[in-house]
């Protein structure tokens, strides 16, 4: 049993996890749902439970018209680069979630990529109102070779000559 290797690599260096993790924690507060893979959404997760965490209890001291709390708001633009995306974050997103202990994201499972089959997932904000149904999209499967000749053979469309003929045949009767 390994101990104490918290975290995944994805195969890059330090300040490319980090700028990685930025990069879809920012997409994710932005658009409140975003598809990746399986192991970047898991530790996606990690991350941006921390930092709503983090706003959450920011905006719950801020109550009554106190004095914002700038220090929490510069450490999360420390991970978030944009401005507008950290003033969604204290606005619309921290309030929402000011009753729920935690469980701030959901990852979906959505199957394999065709290109390289990687496993991919959709993760999103739990308490943004979007349905099970509509994220739970099939993920097109591979035909063999031999089904997709006899689906053309099957679906092979008539020469404009043999339609026409059909449509004469058809107007004669």
């Amino acid at each position: 049993m390994i101990h104490a290797r918290k975290g995944r690599k994805f195969n890059r260096t330090a300040s490319h996890r980090k700028a990685l993790m930025g990069a879809l924690s920012t997409s994710l507060l932005r658009h409140k749902r975003i598809k990746t893979t399986l192991a970047k959404a898991k530790e996606t997760r990690l991350v941006v439970e921390k930092i709503i965490t983090r706003a959450k209890n920011a905006v719950a001291k801020e109550v009554d018209g106190a004095v914002k709390n700038i220090h929490a708001r510069r450490e999360i633009a420390k991970l978030i680069h944009d401005k507008e995306v950290v003033k969604i974050l204290f606005n619309e997103i921290a309030p929402k979630v000011a009753t729920r202990p935690g469980g701030y994201t959901r990852v979906i499972k959505l199957g394999q990529r065709l290109g390289d089959g990687a496993h991919v997932a959709l993760i999103e904000l739990v308490d943004f109102g979007y349905q099970a149904e509509e994220t739970a999209a099939p993920v097109k499967k591979k035909q063999d070779r031999r089904a997709r000749i006899n689906q053309k053979k099957k679906t092979k469309k008539e020469t404009p000559a043999e339609a026409n003929a059909g449509e004469e045949a058809a107007e004669q009767k």
